[in-house]
């Protein structure tokens, strides 16, 4: 019973917040191809398998922890929660806001809670942390394509 309790907490938490995000991306692909792109930016059809993958790796990584004997889990289940939020909110203020210093920010700020994550999580469960990596990667990247928009998009405010 607490594998599935614990499947339905960190997936279930996940996906709403994968759901949340993708309701300010409805027209992602349209306001993302509007912009001003350096050569290096993927096309807007690599986002939607990436953060899919992605997603997977954080709910399975909350899920690791939620079955470890960490004596402080429930505060590492918050701050996973406290990263999902950003997640969620990363695209409400990128594509449905369009606000560059908006999403500049709390993209900054989702960065710095992954890698405490990652730390956190890896106490706990190295397997945890090490599921997260790709996820910090992919948002150091974001985060660089997230800039070089706004540099290039001066209506991006």
């Amino acid at each position: 019973m607490r594998i599935i309790a614990g499947l339905l907490t960190t997936f279930g938490a996940t996906a709403v917040a994968a759901v949340v995000g993708s309701a300010a991306s409805i027209t992602a692909a349209d306001f993302y191809g509007r912009l001003v792109q350096p050569p290096w930016a993927p096309p807007s059809g690599v986002f939607g398998p990436v953060w899919t993958l992605l997603y997977v790796l954080m709910a399975t990584a909350g899920w690791l922890v939620y079955q470890s004997g960490a004596s402080n889990k429930k505060a590492l289940l918050g701050l996973f929660l406290a990263q999902l939020l950003l997640n969620a909110l990363w695209s409400w203020t990128f594509f449905k806001w369009e606000s560059g210093l908006g999403s500049m920010t709390t993209i900054l700020g989702l960065w710095v809670a992954i890698l405490a994550l990652i730390v956190t999580f890896w106490r706990a469960s190295p397997a945890a942390g090490a599921l997260l990596i790709p996820y910090l990667l992919w948002v150091s990247f974001a985060a660089v394509l997230n800039g070089a928009l706004w540099r290039l998009n001066p209506s991006f405010m």
